[in-house]
C-alpha cells in the first residue's frame, strides 16, 4: 500500500518490502485516472509505456540499490523534451516530436526514474498563474476554485496530489516556486547553469532554469544532485563552484513599506511565523531594503527582457501568433516596441541595481521572503490576468536576473486550515547545497506536511550527498581505448574497468556509411562462436545519461552477456540494419578488423625479410 504522497523514502520502503515498479506504475495509473483535475497532464504516459519502462528497469537493473532513483515516478513540464512524447509548450500549433530526451531527463532516466507524462503549463512558460493554456487550468489541490500557480502548473499539482514522487519544471521568473507555495510542496530553483537546459524550449534563454518539485527539500536535493552536471552542448551550462554559508546565519527579511501582501493578512501572518521559526532556530534576523530587488523584478516584464521571449520563438510567432493564447501573445508581442538601445539600457539599469544590493549581501547570508504575497481564484485571475500575475512575481522575478539560488518551502495554512502559503530562501549562486541544509531545517520547524497530506512528517536533515556511483557500459567499436570516439567516455569521467569477450552467441557487422566507422553487435541465439572482444567502462550516472542520449540509430543500449556469464548494459544494433555481407565476426573484435590491413602488411614484411 503506497502512502498519499510518494516521497523517496516511502518508495524505497515499498520496494524493500517486495513491491515492484510494475505494481508502482499500476498504482500511479489508478491515481491519475481517479484524480478529478484532468488539466494536470497534456500527454500522460500510456499504460503500455509505463509497464514497458517498469519491465525494462527490472530486467536491466534487478537490484533496487543499483541506481539512485530506481523505480521513482516523475513528471516533466511540457516544454522539456522527452523521447516518445510530443513537446508542445502548451501550444498545439508549436508541437514537435523530439528524437531524444533533454539532458536532465536522460540523466534521471539513467538513474532509474520513470516518466509518467508531460504536464500542463502557462503557454511558452509565460505566466505565474497556470491559467494560460488551451488544455485548461490545473487547480490548487486544496480548493479547485483557486489557481495552482504557474507556469509549471501541472508539474506542481502532480507531486502535491501524490501522482508522482517529483517533477521537473522550469523557472525564469518564479515558475518553479510559485506553484510550490500554492500546493504545499518544495520548489528548488538551482543556480543558473547548474542543470543543463539542452532540450528545453526557451523562455528567456539567459535566465532559464530547470527546476524541481518534491515533497521535501531532501527529496528535491537528491534529484537535483543526480540531474546536475556540466553539459558542453548547452552554451549556458556552468561547472559548479560550491559556496558555503555560515552556521550562524544572518537572514534578511522584508521591512516597512516593502511588506506588500495585497490585502492578504493570512499570507502575511504565515510569513511572520516563518521569520519567528528562523529566529527561534538561532538565526539573526536582519531587516533589509527590498526596493532595489523589487525594481529588478519589475524589469523582467516591464523592461527589454520581454524581447528575449520573442527571440525564443520569433519564427513561430511570425507565422502563428493568432494560434497562441491571447494574453501570452500580447506579452510576447510587446517586444516589438523594444530596441537594441533599450536592451543595453536595461542591462545598465540591472547592473546598477545589483550594485545597490551589495550592501544587503554584506549584512546577510540569505534572504527569507514570501514566495507569493497572495493567491487568487481562477475567475479573479482571468478577470485581470496581467496585473494579478505581476502580484504573484513580486518576490520571485529578481532571482535569476541577479544569478541567485532559491528554495521555496511550505509555510503552513491560513486560519481556516484551507489554503497554504510559502516562503523562499534565496542565497548566492552555487550555495545550492548549503541553502538546502537550512531549508530542510526550517521546513521541519514550520511543519505543515507535504502536498495534500498535511500530516506527513517533515525531516529536518538532508541525506548525505548521494554517491550516485557509476554505471558499467560495454563498448564494442569506436569507443574502445585508442579508437576515435574513446574521448567521449573520458570527457564524461569514464574509467576502464576491464577488457574481456562476450558470450559465444554474438556476431559483429561493419555498418555502412558511418563516420567514424562503427560496428553493429547482435545476439544470435544458437550461434557457437568464440565471442567478441569488448571493453567494460564505468561512467558516472549523470555522464551515462548524457552519453546514451547522443547514441545514433540503429545503435542502442541493451544487455550484453559476457564470457563470465554476467550481463552488462552495452551497445547493440537493431537487426534491420545488419547486412550479412558486412559480417566481421571472424576477426574476433572491431579493433582487429580495423587493423586488419596493417596486420597483413606487417606479416608480408616479415615474410619478405626472411
Amino acid at each position: 500500500m503506497l502512502p498519499t504522497i510518494l516521497d523517496l523514502s516511502a518508495l524505497s520502503q515499498f520496494y524493500a518490502q517486495g513491491g515492484t515498479p510494475l505494481a508502482m506504475v499500476d498504482a500511479v495509473l489508478a491515481r491519475c485516472d481517479a484524480w478529478p483535475d484532468k488539466a494536470v497532464f497534456i500527454t500522460p504516459a500510456s499504460a503500455g509505456q509505463l509497464r514497458a519502462a517498469a519491465r525494462q528497469l527490472m530486467e536491466s537493473h534487478p537490484d533496487p540499490a543499483s541506481l539512485p532513483l530506481w523505480g521513482i515516478p516523475f513528471a516533466v513540464k511540457d516544454n522539456i523534451d522527452v523521447a516518445g512524447f510530443p513537446t508542445t509548450a502548451a501550444c498545439p500549433a508549436f508541437a514537435y516530436s523530439p528524437s531524444a530526451d533533454a539532458a536532465v531527463v536522460a540523466r534521471l532516466r539513467a538513474a532509474g526514474a520513470i516518466v509518467i507524462g508531460k504536464t500542463n503549463l502557462d503557454q511558452f512558460a509565460t505566466g505565474l498563474n497556470g491559467t494560460r493554456s488551451p488544455h485548461g487550468a490545473p487547480r490548487s489541490v486544496f480548493d479547485a476554485s483557486y489557481i495552482s500557480g504557474g507556469s509549471s502548473s501541472g508539474s506542481a499539482v502532480a507531486v502535491a496530489a501524490g501522482l508522482c514522487s517529483f517533477s521537473l519544471g522550469t523557472d525564469t521568473a518564479g515558475s518553479g516556486r510559485v506553484p510550490a507555495a500554492l500546493n504545499n510542496i518544495v520548489g528548488i530553483k538551482p543556480t543558473l547553469g547548474l542543470l543543463s537546459t539542452s532540450g528545453v524550449v526557451p523562455a528567456c534563454r539567459t535566465l532559464d532554469c530547470v527546476s524541481i518539485f518534491a515533497a521535501s527539500v531532501g527529496d528535491g536535493t537528491v534529484v537535483r544532485q543526480v540531474a546536475e552536471g556540466f553539459d558542453a552542448a548547452d552554451p549556458f551550462s556552468r561547472r559548479a563552484e560550491p559556496v558555503a554559508l555560515p552556521r550562524q546565519r544572518r537572514i534578511g527579511v522584508l521591512a516597512g513599506s516593502e511588506r506588500e501582501f495585497y490585502g492578504n493578512a493570512e499570507v502575511e501572518r504565515r510569513y511572520d511565523a516563518a521569520i519567528a521559526a528562523a529566529q527561534q532556530g538561532g538565526a539573526t534576523i536582519v531587516p533589509i531594503d527590498y526596493a532595489p530587488f523589487r525594481a529588478a523584478a519589475d524589469l523582467l516584464y516591464g523592461g527589454p527582457w520581454v524581447a528575449e521571449r520573442l527571440a525564443a520563438i520569433a519564427d513561430f510567432f511570425a507565422g502563428h501568433a493568432a494560434e497562441m493564447d491571447a494574453t501570452v501573445r500580447s506579452i510576447i508581442g510587446g517586444a516589438d516596441g523594444q530596441s537594441a538601445v533599450d536592451a543595453f539600457a536595461g542591462r545598465y539599469r540591472l547592473a546598477a541595481l545589483r550594485r545597490e544590493t551589495e550592501a544587503t549581501w554584506a549584512a546577510v547570508d540569505m534572504l527569507l521572503l514570501p514566495t507569493t504575497p497572495t493567491t487568487y481564484t481562477v475567475a479573479e485571475m482571468q478577470a485581470e490576468p496581467i496585473l494579478r500575475n505581476s502580484h504573484l512575481g513580486r518576490y520571485t522575478n529578481f532571482v535569476n536576473l541577479f544569478d541567485l539560488a532559491a528554495i521555496a518551502i511550505p509555510a503552513g495554512f491560513d486560519s481556516a486550515d484551507r489554503l497554504p502559503a510559502g516562503v523562499t530562501l534565496v542565497g548566492p549562486a552555487f550555495s545550492d547545497d548549503a541553502l538546502a541544509a537550512y531549508a530542510a531545517e526550517l521546513h521541519a520547524a514550520i511543519g505543515g506536511g507535504a502536498g495534500r497530506d498535511k500530516s506527513t512528517a517533515v525531516k529536518s536533515t538532508l541525506p548525505s550527498r548521494p554517491d550516485t556511483g557509476s554505471v558499467p557500459i560495454v563498448v564494442v567499436g569506436a569507443h574502445l581505448s585508442g579508437m576515435p570516439l574513446n574521448g567521449e567516455l573520458v570527457d564524461l569521467g569514464g574509467t576502464l574497468l576491464k577488457r574481456c569477450r562476450t558470450a559465444g552467441d554474438y556476431r559483429l557487422f561493419a555498418l555502412p556509411n558511418t563516420a567514424p566507422p562503427k560496428p553493429g553487435l547482435v545476439r544470435a541465439p544458437g550461434y557457437a562462436g568464440a565471442g567478441i572482444d569488448v571493453e567494460v567502462w564505468h561512467l558516472p550516472v549523470a555522464g551515462f545519461g548524457s552519453f546514451v542520449s547522443r547514441i545514433p540509430a540503429p545503435l542502442g543500449i541493451g544487455k550484453i552477456t559476457l564470457d563470465d556469464g554476467t550481463s552488462v548494459s552495452g551497445f547493440l544494433c537493431e537487426q534491420h540494419a545488419i547486412d550479412p555481407a558486412g559480417e566481421v565476426t571472424r576477426f574476433g573484435g572491431w579493433r582487429a578488423y580495423v587493423n586488419r590491413d596493417t596486420a597483413a602488411a606487417d606479416r608480408a614484411t616479415v615474410a619478405t625479410s626472411r
